[in-house]
């Protein structure tokens, strides 16, 4: 069962995820709370495949709860509104920032209030996995005005791990406990006798005054003590994430060449990656694709955490629904076809102008490719050619120079053939995917990047050619 924990702040939250078959809980990151936090945790949802939520609850010292605790219940019956089903668990919260911040330092890394944030959630979901043999509480949106007044129903918080290493510290914890109080009692003992005989002037208020000494050092020798065993339970924890995970990235402008590689690098094998990304998986916006297609353009670009048992079937899967998320979220299909285009000529598009340009420059590149388009233009696009080039002679042993890649017979090539190629050349992240959605309002019909780095527009193919003398000696010869 796949579970997503929060830590609810008012500001920020702090997310974190865990599957309970291997009991470990990792952080994700922060959502800020802007109004948008709501579609962005039923993203996460999707992504997870879960409706499972645990939610810290803050308690004061004394174990009550208290104004914040009242802001976490109403969020909860909020969220059951917003996700309808969603089953809810609350888990004590005492002292996790705390933690989560004392671990970021022991790192040595920099870090964030986010990242503190995405700490407490993750400790916060641990410790509700310890406890995971308490059942569920499903909250419906019909029974979801009653959350506020329902007790916790998380067992009280443990502050370090877990089975017989959490047991034995417990136990350990509490014989020191007894031996300074034992010892607590006989120095008071003494201090009343030697207070009657030699100290007759020292008033009942002193004597209050030196027991309290006293049992604030009793208090802060078993709290530092549960707290360096909670450190070194946190670091046997993070050495065995270690070692059932790990991390898969794909970047916006990587390919389906680039993600195969990356997925045999990560150790699965070539049989294995290869039936993945030739699988049918069951998403609507895969079904316009023409037959024959890949799934190249709809691997959307994010980093996740994988356990090491997960199929490379279910990676892919996992961003093929950030795909998905993004296609509904952005209304990417309607605002496409106010471009004349469908959902996979927008992405394919996209795709081109990902591996063109820089992303502040991807909005008005855009409206190049798309001006070109309308007047029947050919796009002329390098970038296309170059992958043509890589689908057929990958080393160019064939194809050696760029005179000779320019005549690739290939459907992806947009110096001979007109219109769109065939087919997504990579997969576009999102500032390509709403730059085509919303191109800018210009109309230039040509563009080139200078070897300063810098975009160089025209209206016609005279001033083009003059900006290629100008400012593009270099890159524009640079092997295709």
């Amino acid at each position: 069962m796949k579970i997503i924990g929060l830590d609810v702040g008012e500001k920020r939250i702090g997310v974190a995820k865990a599957d309970s078959s291997t009991r470990i809980a990792v952080p994700v990151g922060y959502i800020n709370v802007d109004g948008s936090e709501w579609q962005e945790i039923a993203r996460l949802a999707n992504l997870q495949g879960t409706n499972f939520f645990v939610l810290g609850l803050p308690r004061s010292n004394e174990g009550t709860e208290t104004q914040q605790s009242v802001y976490v219940r109403n969020f909860a019956k909020l969220l059951v509104q917003r996700l309808p089903g969603a089953k809810i668990r609350f888990q004590d919260e005492s002292l996790t920032s705390v933690m989560a911040e004392e671990r970021l330092k022991a790192s040595g890394k920099p870090y964030e209030k986010g990242d503190i944030d995405a700490g407490a959630a993750a400790i916060i979901l641990q410790d509700f996995l310890e406890n995971l043999s308490k059942p569920a509480i499903s909250l419906s949106s019909s029974d979801a005005s009653g959350l506020s007044s329902q007790a916790s129903a998380s067992s009280p918080r443990r502050d370090c791990g877990s089975s017989d290493k959490l047991i034995a510290g417990s136990e350990n914890l509490q014989n020191i406990a007894k031996k300074q109080s034992e010892k607590v009692k006989l120095n008071t003992k003494k201090a009343k006798h030697k207070m009657k005989t030699a100290t007759k002037w020292m008033s009942g208020i002193a004597i209050v005054v030196i027991l309290g000494l006293i049992a604030t050092g009793v208090a802060l020798v078993i709290k530092e003590q549960r707290h360096q065993e909670y450190l070194a339970w946190l670091a046997e924890q993070e050495a065995l994430l270690n070692d059932n995970t790990f991390t898969f990235t794909i970047r916006p402008g990587e390919t389906i060449f680039d993600v195969r590689q990356g997925l045999i690098d990560a150790g699965y094998t070539a049989s294995e990656v290869d039936t993945a990304l030739n699988a049918d998986y069951d998403f609507s916006f895969l079904k316009e694709r023409p037959e024959g297609a890949t799934l190249e353009g709809y691997l959307y670009g994010e980093t996740h955490e994988f356990y090491k048992d997960n199929s490379a079937s279910e990676v892919i899967e996992t961003y093929l629904r950030g795909m998905d998320q993004v296609i509904k979220d952005n209304n990417l299909e309607a605002r496409y076809a106010a471009q004349g285009l469908s959902l996979y000529e927008g992405i394919t598009l996209a795709s081109i102008v990902q591996k063109e340009a820089p992303t502040a420059e991807m909005p008005t590149v855009a409206q190049v490719f798309l001006s070109r388009l309308a007047y029947g233009i050919m796009l002329g696009s390098d970038v296309t050619v170059s992958y043509a080039v890589d689908k057929v002679d990958p080393n160019r042993q064939v194809y050696a120079d760029n005179a000779a890649a320019l005549t690739v017979d290939s459907c992806y090539n947009t110096r001979l053939y007109r219109g769109l190629p065939c087919g997504p050349i990579s997969n576009p992240g999102l500032s390509a995917l709403l730059a085509v959605a919303s191109p800018s309002d210009t109309s230039y019909l040509y563009f080139l990047t200078g070897d300063d780095g810098l975009m160089y527009y025209s209206y016609t193919e005279d001033e083009h050619l003059q900006n290629t003398a100008a400012h593009c000696q270099s890159l524009c010869n640079v092997s295709l």
